[in-house]
């Protein structure tokens, strides 16, 4: 007789139901939060790289946008910020908004990850 052990698959439930698929802002609400604002318009090398870190990215990897035409990290990081919580968009998009509005992507991305910091509960299903 062979017994199959099945191990638990977690359920990962969040509170933030009303954002669902969308940005929390869109991208020209930047003084919705004033002194993220602030701070991106007096600082945005230090903003960037604050915002990296907050979302878990190294914290200089903003700095490598200077290098190129298209800002590759600024694209990357909210390519990235939109599939972890599941917004829809596209990497076209992405990368217009990175180009034509830096700072306003920035102050976006910002938002949202202080807008999705909600604790999470892991409940085990049974298989």
């Amino acid at each position: 007789m062979s017994h199959q052990l099945n191990q638990p698959k977690p359920f990962t439930m969040t509170t933030m139901t009303s954002l669902n698929n969308q940005w929390s802002s869109d991208i020209c609400d930047c003084f919705d939060d004033l002194p993220q604002c602030c701070f991106a318009f007096w600082c945005l090398p230090c903003f960037t790289c604050k915002v990296s870190h907050d979302a878990g990215e190294c914290l200089c990897l903003p700095l490598l946008d200077a290098f190129g035409v298209i800002p590759p990290m600024t694209t990357a990081l909210r390519v990235s910020v939109r599939q972890r919580y599941g917004i829809q968009g596209t990497v076209c998009h992405d990368c217009i908004y990175a180009c034509c509005c830096g700072p306003c992507t920035w102050c976006q991305i910002s938002r949202e990850i202080q807008a999705r910091k909600n604790p999470i509960t892991f409940v085990n299903m049974a298989p």
